[in-house]
């Protein structure tokens, strides 16, 4: 049995995590200044040059080190720990509830109010102006 770890492909792991973000080729091409054939061939490149690297993980909103470091089982064990956790919290009877610290038809009051009171302002200085002329 072989001990030796498999070469990271970065290119491989640009496109799964593109994929996972939902992204065609061409958006991704689009926002980095790229043709779609040059993003393709990033992608079965197992090299790719920093800047690029750098602007791809802007692009798909991760970071170098999670492209570089990006593993399918890495994919899987998060979604299933998000997915226990929530389904836990929610069969333990867990009651932590998300409740407004406020009255939200009080805020649309308030921001109401607060229009208001700017538009009677903005009419006292229009007739302010009206009148000095």
């Amino acid at each position: 049995m072989s001990t030796a770890t498999k070469p990271k492909h970065i290119g491989r792991n640009i496109s799964r995590i593109r994929e996972l973000r939902g992204m065609k080729q061409e958006a991704l091409a689009e926002a980095i200044g790229l043709s779609q054939q040059t993003v393709s061939s990033i992608e079965t490149s197992e090299t790719v040059d920093f800047e690029k690297l750098v602007q791809i993980a802007k692009v798909l909103g991760v970071t170098v080190e999670a492209i570089e470091n990006f593993t399918e089982e890495s994919v899987f064990n998060f979604f299933n720990n998000f997915y226990d956790n929530s389904a836990n919290n929610g069969a333990q009877g867990n009651t932590t509830n998300n409740h407004c610290n406020f009255n939200p038809l009080d805020k649309v009051v308030e921001l109401y109010e607060r229009l208001v009171q700017s538009e009677k302002e903005k009419v006292e200085y229009l007739e302010k102006l009206m009148n000095g002329k």
